[in-house]
């Protein structure tokens, strides 16, 4: 069944509250590709292609997926900036490092907030900080004395927040991290399970390895305890007043044709509610899935540079 069907089956009053309704007469022009901002195997990389599967499956779109891996998305971005507006390529990366980018060199970068179409989000994630299972410590302030009495401890980041989170982590507590970078989450636990370093980011890929004991979570990036670990305390505990809160996002080039946009925002919609969404989003991240819609989404990320300044303005 058609997308436009099943939208007018669900009634007015379903449409209302959320996304904008299908434009009936828009298709894309050839196939439409998702443009993921990080590297195969990641939580981003997951859910990106399970929603373009279950686009494609709804609304008959051929869609194509391809990873543009670089600067936690920046790279991606970028490209979709200085695409054609012709409704063609969407792109979902992650609002914490893209925001971060902006505060800190915005005048260096090709784009900003109003370069594009917002279109909606997946979900919110709870970024963990993790350790091997043989890491001589189980919490942050326990990293933390262990980077002072033994220096230069090893630490991988997939995205340049992580990287700040770091280097404010060193400048409040004095621990010497050695900060490696990881193009992705699965580089990431590569690294940490090959040994090459102790600690990372993870954000929900880590699950399996949280089973089979491989793996510890010893904090949370966020600005609130895990739900799923209420007991790994956030970098408040070291007195770090920083946090990482990351939402899955989705956009596309500024002054695409209306049409498009709601189309799109629509079919985005539908997916997000989907059985197949819902459980790749608990299985990545442990969380729900979370559409804030065009509106939303755009208020999210034109209200972000100024909450990311407080926190990774230096």
């Amino acid at each position: 069944m058609k997308l436009t069907a099943r939208l007018l089956a669900l009634g007015l009053s379903a449409l209302i509250s959320t996304a904008p309704a299908m434009a009936q007469d828009w298709a894309p022009k050839g196939p439409l590709t998702i443009n993921i901002g990080f590297g195969a195997g990641g939580s981003t990389d997951t859910m990106g292609r399970v929603l373009a599967k279950v686009m494609q499956d709804n609304t008959g779109w051929p869609t194509v997926v391809e990873n543009k891996p670089g600067g936690g998305g920046v790279v991606m971005f970028t490209g979709i900036s200085q695409r054609p507006a012709d409704g063609r390529t969407v792109g979902i990366g992650v609002s914490i490092p893209v925001l971060v980018q902006l505060v800190q060199r915005g005048d260096q970068l090709p784009f900003d907030t109003d370069s594009f179409d917002y279109l909606g989000t997946v979900a919110r994630t709870e970024l963990a900080v993790v350790a091997g299972k043989d890491a001589p410590f189980d919490d942050l302030a326990g990293m933390v004395a262990h980077a002072k009495e033994q220096g230069n401890l090893p630490v991988t980041a997939m995205a340049p927040p992580q990287v700040l989170l770091l280097k404010e982590t060193m400048a409040k507590t004095g621990a010497e991290l050695n900060i490696v970078n990881a193009d992705g989450a699965a580089e990431v636990l590569k690294l940490i399970l090959g040994g090459q370093v102790m600690v990372g980011f993870a954000a929900g890929e880590q699950f399996p390895y949280l089973e089979s004991g491989d793996m510890k979570v010893i904090g949370s990036a966020g600005p609130e305890a895990l739900s799923y670990a209420p007991e790994a305390k956030n970098f408040s505990e070291i007195g770090v007043e920083a946090y990482v809160d990351p939402v899955y996002f989705l956009a596309m080039r500024a002054g695409t044709a209306p049409a498009a946009v709601e189309a799109i925002a629509a079919a985005i919609d539908e997916a997000v509610k989907s059985p197949e969404v819902a459980e790749i989003v608990k299985n990545a991240t442990q969380s729900q899935s979370l559409n804030l819609g065009p509106e939303g989404t755009h208020k999210m990320m034109t209200d972000g540079p100024a909450a990311s300044k407080v926190l990774f303005g230096k």
